[in-house]
């Protein structure tokens, strides 16, 4: 997960070093806000700062803010808006308005933020709630605010902000060729967990993909031990049945949210005839996008990557 996602983390560490906290959240916009409802900007007691409310315009009030109540036991509603004259200068185009919840770990609660934690770092899918009036506040499951979770939408109902924390998106790559070297940056700035799978030393070598997530097992092998669901997806560049299809043969009696793999046509419709073979129905074989990425007549690694990214997104977005 990227830091800048990681706010309640880090709100619970400094709390629990003493040092107080207190996160600040966009609970509505209207008109160009350049955040989304969610964002999330942590400020400690000692004057450390994360993550971010409005992209930079109006940090500064919400820190002042916050440093004024760290260590409080209630929660305050700020608001800003910017007129059409002004708007361009601060970062709020066309009259962009936005309203900030600010609240102290103090007033939520060590053990509430502490479970919200827990079921994060456990790909939980929960809401954290909230009553800015009362301030009244407990965790929900997707049993609860149900469309929420699947529009992965955060937003109030009422008095109640509803802060959906789903699990990160994650992309799974199978084949350590040169598309996976561009795509895995691309989709970690899309704010995906990239992980790449392949048993070929010398192709998942660290020197190819410094930084990177990489797991040396057979992709049957490495994808169950990861673990698939609806907020995964898996993309197979190698070309080879032998390592793509164990990959495909579990992603497609998962809950992935997107399978898509490399190859021409022609190559397609050989993996089709094995998977009919394998007991496959036609609906089940109809969840895989290839050849793989959105048709954009891309050419090259590069190209070809942020085709893929593009489709895995539509997906996610207009599915």
């Amino acid at each position: 997960m990227d830091d800048l996602e990681r706010m309640p983390e880090r709100a619970l560490d400094w709390h629990r070093a003493g040092k107080g906290a207190v996160l600040a959240t966009v609970v509505e916009t209207w008109g160009s806000a350049p955040r989304r409802v969610g964002s999330q900007l942590v400020v400690s007691g000692a004057g450390e700062m994360e993550g971010s409310v409005s992209g930079g315009c109006v940090e500064g009030a919400v820190v002042v803010e916050a440093m004024d109540m760290v260590g409080g036991d209630a929660g305050k509603m700020l608001e800003f808006g910017v007129s059409d004259d002004e708007a361009f200068a601060v970062g709020l185009a066309c009259g962009g308005r936005i309203r900030v919840w600010v609240e102290p770990v103090a007033a939520m609660g060590d053990d509430l933020l502490a479970e919200l934690v827990a079921a994060r770092a456990g790909r939980e899918a929960v809401a954290y709630c909230v009553n800015v009036e009362t301030g009244e506040r407990s965790i929900a499951r997707p049993g609860e605010h149900g469309e929420r979770f699947r529009a992965d939408k955060s937003g109030m109902e009422g008095d109640v902000f509803v802060h959906i924390h789903n699990p990160p998106l994650r992309m799974i790559v199978v084949g350590a060729v040169h598309i996976a070297q561009a795509l895995l940056p691309m989709a970690r700035l899309a704010g995906y967990d990239p992980v790449l799978v392949d048993p070929r030393p010398a192709f998942a070598a660290e020197a190819r993909f410094p930084g990177e997530r990489i797991v040396e097992d057979w992709p049957d092998e490495a994808l169950d031990a990861i673990g698939l669901d609806a907020r995964t997806c898996v993309v197979t560049l190698t070309h080879d049945p032998k390592l793509d299809d164990p990959a495909i043969l579990r992603a497609l009696r998962s809950d992935v949210f997107y399978l898509g793999c490399l190859g021409s046509s022609r190559t397609h419709a050989k993996r089709v005839a094995r998977l009919e073979e394998a007991g496959f129905t036609e609906a089940e074989i109809g969840k895989i996008h290839a050849p793989v990425g959105l048709d954009i007549g891309a050419q090259g690694p590069g190209e070809i990557a942020v085709s893929v990214m593009a489709e895995v997104v539509q997906r996610l977005r207009q599915a």
